[in-house]
């Protein structure tokens, strides 16, 4: 236990020990998320209180993630011109406006689908330009060597969030409606923008900017490298096929809970939460090893679909939030590494644009996911959109695997 305990203390925090840019931006963070997976939890449950349709939910994952479809790429350009910090302060003050008019409009009473729709889209838009000048303002804060690290620090200061924001979201919803959720949302940004003005700009990691970088050219530069590097090209084609039909946890999760569990949203928070003590969990051990590896990646993606496989039948509540737990653990497992990996494969000039890349693998195309997941689950119930989920995710694995193990055989010869 003690060997245990030193290697938790020396290596798995070391990013936080090292930078206290990181430090600080962490702490911010900390409070914000929390707010934010609230708002996700209160966002699917007004939906379902206004519409009772599965699709409803698969149209709200649509608008929420459409934006990056549509402006992700462009994102990645920007982040790659522009001072990422002042960025980043710029997509969250946005995002808490959008939490506001949320909290007005249902406290009000006057929300409907439509205007959610509309604001939940707007959301997106923020984040869409937020997420690629975050990761590239955490690569400034540590710089390459403790990259690893902080991204799976990242995930598990992210997921962890899943655990109080959605336990939060169900007791608050519960007692005093979705409202309350949006206001304690916008309040929680503060933290993130006061952290982010505190950031010493001499203590950042100097990076090569493309300040003349245009859309066009400039992805089109991005694909052309992605295309001719192979470990990228194979980590950006599993998050795509994966993160699409796969990862629809935002859609699945509350219908698991309504339809297929019977519960109600405390019910649904605790489910919430369970995947995200998983995901907490694997976050941690991520960050223990010393770098990112295709093996971790690929035991992930295979774990989640070996665990996705064993949900779908379920229908008993605590073992569904047992194998919920064990995916979460999985999916940050994938999606850390795969996320450090793509940084790590990057130049400096092209990171945003590469991150860009890799956000729109892995939510990029989510609309199209969430409707496909709410259509599987009308016509078979959860039961069949876990099913699909986990024998995409293997299939793909499966098949980008063969193809690296066939390349490394033909090197070797």
């Amino acid at each position: 236990m003690t060997t245990l305990a030193i290697a938790l203390r020396t290596r798995t925090f070391r990013s936080l020990r090292r930078h206290r840019n990181y430090r600080i931006f962490f702490t911010g963070q900390l409070v914000s998320l929390a707010g934010t997976w609230m708002q996700n939890v209160a966002l699917a449950w007004l939906v379902l209180e206004l519409s009772g349709s599965p699709l409803a939910i698969g149209a709200l994952a649509f608008c929420r993630f459409v934006p990056f479809t549509l402006l992700g790429l462009v994102a990645g350009v920007i982040a790659d011109r522009v001072d990422t910090r002042r960025l980043v302060m710029a997509t969250q003050a946005a995002a808490m406006t959008v939490s506001v008019l949320l909290a007005v409009v249902t406290l009000t009473g006057t929300a409907t689908l439509p205007v959610v729709y509309v604001l939940a889209a707007l959301g997106g838009i923020a984040l869409a330009f937020d997420a690629p000048g975050r990761q590239s303002l955490t690569f400034q804060m540590v710089g390459r060597r403790e990259l690893p690290n902080a991204v799976a620090l990242n995930a598990g200061l992210f997921n962890g969030s899943r655990i109080v924001g959605p336990a939060m979201a169900g007791a608050i919803i519960a007692a005093a409606g979705t409202g309350v959720c949006f206001v304690l949302n916008a309040v929680s940004f503060l933290a993130v923008l006061a952290a982010l003005a505190s950031l010493r700009q001499e203590e950042l990691h100097p990076v090569e900017r493309d300040r003349s970088a245009k859309v066009v050219d400039g992805l089109r530069r991005a694909f052309a490298f992605a295309v001719h590097d192979p470990q990228l090209r194979s980590v950006l084609g599993v998050v795509t096929v994966v993160s699409t039909v796969g990862f629809n946890f935002h859609v699945l999760v509350p219908l698991l809970a309504a339809d297929t569990l019977h519960l109600g949203p405390e019910g649904f928070g605790l489910l919430s939460a369970s995947f995200g003590l998983g995901a907490l969990v694997g976050a941690l051990v991520t960050a223990t090893f010393h770098g990112a590896s295709w093996r971790l990646l690929a035991t992930g993606a295979t774990g989640f679909g070996v665990l996705a496989l064993a949900l779908a039948p379920v229908e008993n509540v605590v073992l569904a939030g047992a194998l919920l737990f064990a995916i979460g653990i999985c999916f940050t497992l994938f999606t850390a590494n795969a996320n450090a990996l793509v940084q790590l494969g990057a130049p400096d000039y092209l990171r945003g644009r590469l991150i860009g890349l890799y956000l729109f693998a892995f939510v990029g195309l989510a609309p199209v996911g969430g409707l496909l997941a709410g259509w599987l689950a009308t016509v078979g119930g959860t039961r069949l959109a876990l099913t699909v989920a986990g024998v995409t995710s293997l299939v793909a694995i499966g098949v980008a695997s063969a193809r690296r193990a066939q390349r490394q055989r033909l090197i070797g010869a």
